[in-house]
């Protein structure tokens, strides 16, 4: 594919931001890329994995000149870092994101980017549980979806460079309103996780006898758990906080709906549970077939 952007700056490259970087250079995408961290530690890490030509721990120097940024931090630094970098971004700029949360991003960026500045927010959903930029691979993206939330009026240009950098890592692309994405994501993505990180923590609180014997003998759904709760902590602290509305609705469905299964189960109500049972297992042949999986 043919150069997308002459000078990328990624703020923040960590797993999803250096598995980009990988991209970017595996494909020509770009002419140069700067990348800005907090600590020089990865900043080193990037320099040895030859992910960047210049590498910076100040948000305003790596935006300077850039045609693409990617904010690719935790979701309460936004507000900083966009403070920081908009006297330093030329007009024409494109400025992008990997963030869960998306009104949180167009909240946090949009006023403080000057006229001119393009602001397109997106969201890769892929990842894994790692962290850093020694954990990324460029196959990450390859048959997921990212999904794109650009507000009315942006630019349809900026909009469709970004599109294009996504499908060159193999991503399928979805344009959605930023509500609908945060409602969407509550349930598959955040939901699942805190689920995720409350049943490893009731684990981590049983007594010392039984919780080695869980540990032990761990089944493969409470070893999924273990996957999934093993993700940033930072990160999700900062998705569940920025989405709390979506994350609140949803959790009050799940609720009701534990009560109900908990009450046949109390009751003897085999049939509700299988009946449950039979309709959960279709959605999971719908992920299969959709290449999900």
């Amino acid at each position: 594919m043919s150069r997308l952007f002459e000078r990328v700056a990624f703020i923040g490259i960590g797993l999803i931001g250096s598995s980009l970087a990988r991209v970017m250079i595996r494909d020509g995408l770009a002419g140069e890329i700067v990348a800005c961290a907090r600590t020089q530690a990865t900043l080193d890490k990037v320099k040895d994995l030859k992910l960047a030509g210049r590498v910076t721990r100040d948000p305003a120097e790596a935006a300077k000149g850039a045609d693409l940024v990617v904010i690719a931090t935790h979701l309460s630094a936004y507000a900083e870092i966009g403070g920081r970098i908009a006297d330093h971004l030329r007009r024409g700029a494109v400025v992008t994101d990997v963030g869960s949360v998306k009104q949180a991003v167009i909240r946090d960026l949009k006023p403080l980017l000057p006229s001119g500045v393009h602001l397109v927010p997106g969201h890769p959903v892929a990842g894994t549980e790692f962290s850093g930029p020694e954990h990324g691979f460029a196959e990450m993206f390859r048959d997921r979806w990212c999904i794109l939330t650009p507000i009315a009026g942006t630019d349809a240009k900026a909009v469709a460079r970004v599109k294009a950098m996504w499908e060159s890592a193999g991503m399928k692309v979805a344009t959605m309103d930023p509500a609908h994405h945060d409602l969407v994501l509550a349930i598959t993505s955040h939901l699942p996780h805190l689920i995720a990180y409350t049943i490893v923590g009731t684990a981590t609180d049983l007594e010392d006898t039984l919780k080695s014997e869980v540990i032990k003998f761990s089944a493969g759904g409470f070893r999924d758990f273990t996957r999934i709760a093993a993700s940033d902590p930072i990160f999700w602290r900062d998705v569940f906080l920025a989405n709390r509305e979506a994350v609140l609705a949803m959790l009050q469905r799940f609720t009701e709906d534990l009560t109900a299964m908990q009450r046949a189960i109390r009751y003897g109500e085999g049939d509700k549970l299988q009946a449950a049972f039979t309709r959960t297992r279709a959605i999971r042949k719908s992920i299969v077939d959709a290449k999900q999986a």
